[in-house]
């Protein structure tokens, strides 16, 4: 996703070699890698319908 706001480093045949991203965005970037990792560890446990984790949350006192 490009923004107004990235600027890339050159070498000197022009050919990009790094970006430059707002903290916000990189943070952002980060975050999403982060939860796209969790999913594939998580990717072959058992699934669980909506009651059963609702169960659950009461259980932990969390609902």
């Amino acid at each position: 996703m490009k923004t107004e706001h990235e600027r890339y480093i050159v070498d000197d045949n022009g050919s990009r070699t790094a970006v430059i991203l707002p903290v916000e965005r990189y943070e952002h970037l980060l975050e999403d890698l982060h939860d796209l990792a969790v999913v594939a560890e998580r990717r072959d446990e058992q699934t669980i319908d909506m009651e059963e984790m609702k169960r659950r949350l009461r259980e932990d006192g969390t609902l």
